[in-house]
């Protein structure tokens, strides 16, 4: 399979009240203070990234088989973000942009939408994320796919199952170097990671856990002048309410597979549909991005500047032969795990039951 995202009305996402630590399991903690503790984190992933590590790091690529039963992985299929590129055409809609180059500097989404990257047991591995925005003081968010937070083959529900040494670079595309020094604003580095539990505890990408599929990284201070990362790039708010069909969709990621090379904004923009072979319960939308692009947004209200614009969905997952992505349709659900993710220790991974 491979990848998609959507988005929708920014003030939505607080109408649903979670308790901030009700209903979660959690892991953090200790005796060192936690501005400590956030610092030593930061220096270790920064430390681990040497430019030959984020050179080698693979683009999660999610490709699956469809079929009348629901989608099943291909042999060689490695949970991950891709997009369903080079097939038959068959997406979301009539077909605006299938995928191309967004215009340099272009809008706010230009600085806003970045490359990640992580470890977990498969490797290094590369996706794309979203300055995100919330009302934390002390950290800020970012928004990706869950199995670009959580590894989704070997984690099965426990906390062992997050990605390690997560690393976010906005506005990549404007000095794509490997190190954080030589980037536009540098990096900023997660001090947890949230995701729900309907992702993690399934075994392996499934039709129930792709309902499911997003996550989110909490960043301390950060970049070249240890600043919030709302501080230095625009942020863009999530709305957990479903589109309807036809709804006008632009994607965004930084594709790194295929004819791609992970250098470069690109966006799809298209009538959002949804997947017949889950049910119609994500939505699927025209657009040949590939590995890479997994957890980029999918906004609604985007108005071609690139500064406005809602997040109702992400890139996914796709299918072989389908030149198509797929996202979750955000929900309350969706709404609970930001909330936790706005609201918890910046030292603990959570999973939000």
């Amino acid at each position: 399979m491979r990848l998609g995202r959507p988005i929708v009305s920014a003030a939505i996402l607080v109408v649903f009240a979670v308790p901030a630590l009700a209903g979660v399991a959690a892991a953090g903690g200790g005796s060192t203070s936690q501005a400590a503790q956030d610092a030593a984190k930061r220096q270790a992933t920064l430390a681990y990234w040497t430019p030959a590590r984020i050179r080698a790091a693979k683009p999660m690529d999610l490709v699956a088989d469809a079929t009348a039963n629901g989608f099943h992985l291909a042999p060689t299929g490695k949970p991950g973000g891709g997009g369903g590129g080079g097939g038959k055409p068959g997406g979301g809609g009539s077909g605006n942009t299938q995928g191309a180059s967004w215009p340099n500097g272009k809008g706010n989404v230009y600085r806003s939408v970045g490359k990640v990257v992580f470890h977990n047991a498969g490797g290094d591995w590369i996706c794309s994320g979203t300055a995100l925005t919330d009302s934390r003081s002390d950290a800020s968010l970012v928004l990706t796919a869950g199995h670009c937070v959580y590894d989704m083959d070997n984690g099965f529900g426990s906390l062992s199952g997050f990605d390690t040494n997560w690393m976010f670079i906005p506005q990549f595309d404007s000095s794509p170097t490997y190190t954080c020094a030589s980037t536009t604003y540098g990096c900023w580095t997660a001090t947890a990671l949230v995701v729900n539990g309907g992702f993690a505890r399934e075994h392996g990408f499934t039709t129930a856990g792709s309902h499911y599929d997003w996550g989110f990284a909490i960043v301390g201070p950060g970049g070249k002048g240890n600043t919030q990362l709302e501080a230095t790039v625009p942020t863009f708010a999530l709305a957990a309410t479903s589109m309807s069909g036809n709804t006008s969709v632009d994607a965004f990621g930084y594709p790194a597979a295929g004819q791609y090379h992970g250098a470069d904004l690109t966006y799809c923009q298209n009538p959002v549909g949804f997947d017949i072979y889950t049910g119609n319960t994500n939505y699927r939308l025209g657009c040949n991005m590939t590995g890479g692009s997994s957890g980029g947004p999918w906004f609604s209200g985007f108005d071609g500047t690139g500064n406005t614009g809602t997040i109702r969905s992400l890139n996914s997952y796709g299918y072989n032969g389908i030149t198509a992505m797929y996202g979750p349709i955000f929900n309350s659900t969706t709404a609970a795990t930001y909330n936790v993710a706005n609201n918890s220790a910046t030292t603990t991974n959570t999973i939000v039951n």
